[in-house]
């Protein structure tokens, strides 16, 4: 088991600012999918995520579900053995049920609920919401150093993205242990 498994995920993904990889569409902010993905995975390696499949009535298999009131998409995500799951309706750029959905309007639904699933474990949870940027604790000196020290020996690409995190506060107190954890796991997997 990774050693993060003893961490309470959702306090550190409660903690990320995830504001500058939003989209705003209309009234409505979006929290990008694949950013979540991403920060997901820097979180919790294996983690995992499963849309449903729904019988039509040839009898296939199909991502989606269709009712009388419009069509449904529903994704789960698994973080730490803590399952959360997701159903979200397929929706126009207006967030208007759409009659007769295509293929990328499905797979547009899905993502939504993937990054929404996402946010049931805490990561940009706040948006939904419509509270403000969440507090984040920042690193101490000492904290700081320790990490830029593991960094440097990543060479100057990664160095300089883990400085400018710490600069915006999305490297911190609150998820130190798991980003100095996951820089120590790269520096022995490319030793």
């Amino acid at each position: 088991m990774p050693e993060e498994t003893n961490i309470n995920t959702f306090e550190i993904f409660n903690k990320i600012n995830v504001n500058e990889f939003t989209e705003k569409k209309g009234n409505f902010t979006y929290l990008s999918w694949a950013w979540a993905v991403r920060e997901l995975l820097k979180v919790s390696p294996d983690a995992t995520w499963h849309t449903f499949e729904y019988k039509n009535e040839k009898g296939d298999s199909q991502p989606y579900m269709k009712t009388d009131t419009g069509y449904f998409v529903k994704v789960a995500v698994s973080v730490n053995n803590i399952t959360r799951t997701q159903t979200h309706p397929v929706l126009d750029n207006r967030n208007q049920s759409i009659k007769e959905p295509n293929a990328f309007q499905i797979n547009t639904s899905i993502q939504r609920c993937l990054a929404k699933a996402i946010a049931l474990h805490g990561l940009g949870l706040y948006i939904y919401a419509g509270e403000d940027l969440p507090h984040v604790t920042p690193l101490t000196k000492v904290q700081t150093k320790e990490i830029l020290d593991v960094a440097t020996k990543l060479g100057k690409d990664k160095f300089d993205e883990v400085s400018l995190g710490i600069d915006k506060e999305l490297v911190h107190a609150d998820n130190f242990e798991v980003t100095l954890a996951s820089l120590k796991r790269r520096v022995k997997d490319e030793s």
